[in-house]
């Protein structure tokens, strides 16, 4: 008798790249994940896992804003940053890599900075989109983007501050009225109710801040394991709502 190789074996089962997540989410609602479009502003610590996250579980169109390159010290968080690729765009790196993961996925970039008050012209740009995913550092930015996108009617997630914590179990969702603890979500609720919004999903720490040291004033401290646990706790929220709609 001859033994089947390895090779074979493989080659018989008909396995498909969403075999697993169907079996979790159902076959129609992967199929539905498969038409939508979904914007992700920040390619960093957070927003960088958050894409991955995205494209694997089968979203079929991602918008990929950031205007940066890597840097050396992106090398302890972030995704795409690899001895190999300092230097290189954030956007290129991360459009290759999904396009690696699945070749039939549909990946734009806007390779530019994110600007107050321009916004809402960058998601006109980008329309229609299903869903927006903010990981950008730029506060104006930041709440100018969450703004616009409430006005267009584009549901949102946003990522409040993840630098200097230390436990990855300290980060929950919930609603920008709800936080505490996070200086930057005060921030960004205060300036948010100027523009008359009071509610946004957001990601969180509970954690308090701690203090870094041996860094120039005002520089954040971070971890391996922070950043990246709220990219997938924003990209899990984005693909639950997505399937509920």
């Amino acid at each position: 008798m001859v033994k089947e190789s390895s090779s074979e074996k493989e080659t018989n089962y008909a396995e498909t790249r969403h075999d697993r997540t169907k079996a979790l989410l159902s076959e129609e609602a992967v199929e539905s994940l498969s038409r939508k479009s979904v914007l992700v502003a920040g390619l960093g610590g957070v927003g960088s896992w958050a894409a991955e996250a995205l494209a694997r579980a089968g979203v079929g169109r991602l918008i990929l804003i950031d205007r940066d390159i890597i840097t050396p010290s992106n090398l302890n968080r972030q995704l795409y940053a690899l001895e190999s690729t300092i230097g290189q765009s954030k956007c290129g790196i991360a459009r290759r890599r999904l396009l690696d993961i699945d070749s039939r996925l549909r990946v734009e970039t806007y390779e530019d900075m994110l600007i107050a008050g321009e916004t809402a012209a960058v998601l006109e740009r980008f329309a229609p989109l299903d869903y927006v995913v903010d990981a950008i550092d730029s506060l104006g930015a930041k709440i100018d983007l969450i703004a616009s996108s409430i006005e267009q009617g584009i549901p949102i997630i946003s990522s409040m501050g993840t630098g200097n914590r230390l436990d990855p179990s300290r980060l929950r969702i919930s609603d920008i009225s709800k936080t505490h603890t996070d200086p930057l979500a005060r921030i960004v609720r205060r300036e948010l109710r100027k523009r008359n919004v009071e509610h946004v999903k957001v990601v969180f720490s509970d954690e308090p801040p701690l203090t870094p040291c041996g860094l120039e004033k005002g520089a954040i401290g971070s971890v391996p394991f922070v950043p990246p646990a709220a990219g997938f706790l924003l990209a899990s929220e984005v693909i639950s709502d997505l399937i509920r709609r």
